[in-house]
């Protein structure tokens, strides 16, 4: 067993560029399931009946959202407007 009184084999010194990899691959590389970013990542599928939901009905996000399993209507419209949305 380790002797934890002796400093001297103990490695403290942190590398910012390795806590920058491990947050990296924390927050990208490994998304959580339930997170908010993950939940706006649209299959091709979903994407296209949005956009023939939304020609079809205009920005009525709640009947859209109805026609989508698992998405809601806030998600669907945070969707569009990143998207599609023309800033003037």
């Amino acid at each position: 067993m380790a002797n934890l009184d002796d400093q001297s084999s103990v490695d403290t010194s942190v590398d910012s560029q390795d806590v920058m990899f491990d947050w990296l691959a924390l927050n990208f590389l490994i998304p959580e399931e339930n997170s908010t970013d993950s939940r706006l990542h649209f299959s091709e599928a979903e994407e296209t009946l949005i956009i023939l939901m939304h020609n079809l009905v205009g920005e009525r996000w709640p009947l859209i959202a109805g026609r989508i399993p698992g998405r809601t209507a806030e998600e669907i419209e945070k969707y569009w407007t990143s998207r599609y949305s023309t800033s003037e």
